[in-house]
């Protein structure tokens, strides 16, 4: 299909070759949405990840109600998507928001949130808020590092950051690894919530979502069902592919050098052979 001009739905289309993949390098507006995509990435996957570690690390401790303070955390990760971007449109509204309520007791005056340039520091908000499955992750983790290891560290003098730096974390490198690799993936991907953020709805939001959340996955919706474009998205989605693919297999190269299992990988293995 990204080698036609189809339109959707009319059955006079025609082959035209890598017309649409020509046309996506010279789209100032497309390389614009992948731009706001990588930087919202690059934003929300070391918070997420850093949030969650934080999270199991409390919870992790002997607490009264500890119980509780893991549903607590752990609800927001499995409200539905659309619930959630209704219930932060609330939270973010001007007028009547829990949120400028909050700082107007500080003295700050109403932020409008949902307008360029705040709406993209509302959306990053908005998904820090579901730390929770993260945080179950990282618990199963710290729960799974042998005490031994962290009381004989303690023996040997390390204090509480030396022991969490070269223990804890070490021994749970491979979960993080998938944290953030899963996370950069999702995060390339999100298009609901900047969609649902809008004051529009239906089709036409799309057309309604403010420049800085306007990401890539949101300008390839706007190409297919407001431009009828299926050709031309769908090159976008294919160059969009090489991308995720690309990052992929960088992070899965540069877990070499950071990422420890207890059991040797074929690389280990082969580099120690030699």
């Amino acid at each position: 299909m990204s080698l036609t001009n189809f339109d959707g739905s009319s059955p006079r289309w025609k082959w035209v070759g890598l017309r649409n993949y020509l046309e996506l390098f010279n789209d100032g507006d497309a390389w614009g949405a992948l731009g706001r995509t990588l930087a919202f990435t690059a934003i929300v996957v070391p918070l997420s990840v850093a949030g969650a570690l934080g999270l199991a690390i409390v919870i992790n401790r002997r607490l009264r109600a500890v119980g509780l303070w893991r549903t607590v955390f752990f609800l927001p990760s499995v409200v539905p998507v659309v619930a959630m971007a209704i219930m932060w449109k609330l939270v973010f509204n001007k007028d009547a928001g829990i949120l400028n309520a909050i700082l107007g007791v500080a003295g700050v005056q109403p932020v409008n949130w949902l307008v360029d340039p705040t709406v993209f520091y509302a959306l990053i908000i908005l998904m820090l808020w579901g730390l929770g499955g993260g945080m179950v992750i990282m618990l199963a983790a710290l729960q799974g590092v042998p005490v031994e290891l962290e009381e004989a560290a303690v023996v040997d003098g390390a204090g509480r950051w030396t022991v969490f730096r070269h223990v804890t974390v070490p021994m749970i490198s491979p979960i993080l690894f998938f944290q953030v690799i899963t996370g950069v993936i999702g995060a390339l991907q999100i298009f609901v919530q900047p969609l649902l953020l809008t004051n529009a709805s239906g089709i036409a939001g799309a057309g309604a979502v403010p420049e800085s959340n306007r990401m890539y996955m949101v300008q390839v919706y706007q190409e297919f069902f407001l431009s009828n474009r299926f050709g031309y998205g769908s090159a976008m989605l294919w160059i969009f592919f090489l991308i995720v693919l690309g990052l992929t297999l960088v992070l899965l190269r540069s877990s070499r050098s950071w990422v420890h299992y207890e059991v040797d990988t074929d690389a280990e293995r082969e580099g120690a052979t030699r």
